[in-house]
């Protein structure tokens, strides 16, 4: 079975908060690679990890996934 990946929007949200991969990592204790592979969605942060982004940028949760349809 292929893994799939539902991917987010935190580069979109960054972007338009003219905020850097840098502050974000930094505020999450977690290296820049990390960080620019969620905004790549190479990669996709813990649920506990959207959490905590979701607080650090005052967005919710829901503003960081891209919307999902089951076909």
């Amino acid at each position: 079975m292929e893994k799939v990946i539902h991917p987010n929007r935190l580069r979109v949200i960054l972007a338009e908060r003219n905020i850097k991969n840098r502050w974000l990592a930094g505020q999450l204790g977690k290296s820049e690679m990390t960080v620019s592979r969620w905004c790549t969605n190479k990669a996709q942060p813990s649920l506990e990890q959207f959490i905590e982004i979701a607080k650090l940028l005052n967005v919710k949760i829901d503003d960081l996934l891209e919307p999902y349809n089951q076909q």
